[in-house]
């Protein structure tokens, strides 16, 4: 064959080859899809704060923080408490894979976007939004819990409850002639109202802040997910202590909290986990009520500007009807939340069930351990384990729900409904 026959003959193969690859296209590889994923963020509602068991969590350096010590800095990244037996661990989720608690007690809506460690009292963890793309990493996104704005930087849940337990306590065991005990001065020992836990203007330049953060979250949520489907579920806060204390703890040797000095009620309601003045619960349940407009309001305001969103408004405050703090005879066993719970110094991790037969001096110095070692307290007033249960059962309601709000409510037996 000569060398044109054998070059033409090349040359005619080459373009039958090519023709018949135009012809039967191979497909190309079919990339696999990435395992789903439902994630937590905000702060300790859903952190898992009080349920125990904390995990180490990764510090801004990406090193895993396991439990430093009592008396480390409450800046710890481990503080944060995220526990195992959160609420968005405990729910049951058709179809999610994996799970990513990526809250952080006490976080604030600054912290969605910005690393904690970055304002006064945070802690050495890298900002949400961050730790949300590295699990978008490797895993699809479709169910965001989000908890945010009872912390802000106007107010917050820890302030809140440590001034109104600490004017109980004062009123318990101070006269009103024996202010000189404290080193600090005076320390007000009537009962908190509505102004004491925020104002108005309070509440409206929290409500911008959460809404802020969460404008954040929502634009991140759509560059990153993998295929743009997500619910979000803005859950709200239930108040651990009942709209009326059980008649039990309304006196104690004929003392009631009107009175000045009241040792015995103050050592009866603070075993029983509610060290507070019957006048303060009013004010509480109306701080709690005005959380949920917040979160409420967060929703409604970014379903406006996000239209196509799946923006769900989960309210958990009647969640542990019956079962919240000095509800009943027998608390804190068989209440849903923490009871507030200090330790003596120096803090190694037992805790002062009881205040009975102690003096001014005494509970002077345990409550000032809780002032310098936070987290020798910090759980006090939050959901418990069984607590955090109730709150899964609350998730998968809202993760299933058609509707754009639901209420989680207890029945006196128990039962869960969300509807």
């Amino acid at each position: 064959m000569s060398r044109f026959r054998r070059t033409a003959l090349v040359a005619t193969l080459a373009v039958a080859t090519a023709a018949l690859s135009t012809a039967v296209a191979l497909p190309a590889p079919a990339s696999a899809a990435l395992p789903t994923a439902a994630v937590a963020l905000g702060d300790s509602f859903v952190s898992g704060e009080g349920a125990g068991s904390y995990s180490p969590v990764v510090d801004i350096n990406g090193v895993a923080q396991g439990f430093p010590g009592w008396t480390a800095a409450n800046s710890n990244a481990y503080f944060c408490h995220r526990s195992p037996n959160a609420s968005l661990h405990r729910a049951a989720l058709p179809g999610i894979q994996a799970r990513f608690n990526l809250a952080c007690s006490g976080g604030q809506p600054s912290d969605i976007a910005a690393a904690s460690a970055s304002r006064e009292k945070g802690r050495q963890v890298s900002s949400q939004l961050d730790q949300l793309r590295a699990v978008t990493q490797t895993h699809d996104i479709d169910l965001v819990l989000v908890g945010l704005g009872s912390n802000n930087s106007s107010f917050t849940f820890g302030n809140v409850a440590e001034k109104c337990a600490n004017r109980f306590i004062a009123d318990a065991w101070t006269g009103w002639w024996e202010f000189w005990a404290y080193l600090n001065g005076p320390v007000p020992q009537e009962p908190c109202s509505d102004a004491d836990l925020a104002t108005a203007a309070q509440f409206t330049a929290a409500t911008a802040e959460t809404v802020t953060a969460v404008r954040q979250l929502l634009t991140t949520l759509d560059q990153v997910d993998a295929d743009g489907q997500h619910r979000i579920v803005f859950q709200d806060y239930t108040n651990p202590l009942p709209q009326e204390l059980y008649s039990s703890f309304h006196e104690e040797d004929g003392r009631d909290d009107t009175r000045d000095k009241f040792r015995d009620l103050g050592a009866e309601r603070y075993a029983a986990g509610c060290p507070i003045h019957r006048a303060s619960l009013a004010p509480g349940h109306r701080f709690s009520q005005g959380l949920g407009t917040l979160v409420k309001s967060t929703r409604d305001t970014l379903a406006a500007e996000f239209p196509a969103a799946d923006l769900v408004y989960l309210n958990v405050q009647r969640a542990f009807d019956g079962a919240r703090l000095c509800e009943a005879a027998t608390s804190p066993t068989g209440a849903l939340a923490t009871p507030i719970r200090l330790q003596d110094s120096p803090p190694n991790g037992t805790v002062v069930t009881s205040l009975s037969g102690k003096d001014k001096i005494a509970i002077q110095r345990i409550a000032n351990v809780c002032a310098t070692y936070f987290q020798t307290c910090q759980e006090s007033w939050h959901p418990n384990a069984a607590g955090h249960q109730v709150l899964g059962q609350c998730l998968a309601g809202a993760a299933a729900t058609a509707a754009r709000a639901v209420s989680c409510v207890r029945a006196t037996n128990g039962s869960i409904t969300v509807s």
